[in-house]
């Protein structure tokens, strides 16, 4: 059993501290992948926040497949092209000109913001995945949904 197994069983049956580590776990994950989407680090972690919010509004029905990390990123990522609505220019698309994340001392972040702009929307989101997300191939096919060998 993963210990991802046992702590969303520990907060289908309630247990603050299992969601408040599960939470500790995982919210600057997906705060840092949130950075990356958004223009703006408020709305990165307002985004971070509602990601979370759905993901405990839907506890009872989720049904653990793997890793619980995997299922925030699916959430995280619909939660982002959301803020942005109908447009189609995905998030990645304005990559933040400050980040309050781990790459706020990164030289060179403005070649960085460049490059992942130049490419196409389906490509940044695999980068930004498996680049600084650290994400296997195998788990980003299946966060976007998408074949391991394209």
């Amino acid at each position: 059993m993963d210990s991802d197994f046992l702590l969303i069983q520990k907060m289908k049956n309630g247990e603050e501290q299992a969601m408040e580590s599960f939470i500790n776990q995982y919210y600057p994950k997906i705060l840092k992948y949130c950075c990356f989407h958004l223009p703006d680090t408020g709305d990165a972690e307002d985004i971070t926040q509602e990601t979370f919010e759905q993901f405990f509004r839907s506890l009872n029905q989720y049904r653990h497949y793997g890793k619980a990390l995997n299922y925030l990123y699916v959430i995280a990522s619909n939660q982002c092209k959301n803020y942005y609505g109908k447009r189609r220019e995905f998030a990645v698309g304005e990559l933040p000109d400050q980040l309050d994340c781990s790459m706020k001392d990164l030289p060179g972040w403005i070649d960085l913001k460049a490059a992942l702009n130049t490419l196409p929307p389906e490509f940044k989101e695999t980068a930004i995945l498996f680049f600084f997300q650290q994400m296997k191939q195998k788990e980003i096919a299946k966060i976007l949904g998408i074949g391991l060998p394209l």
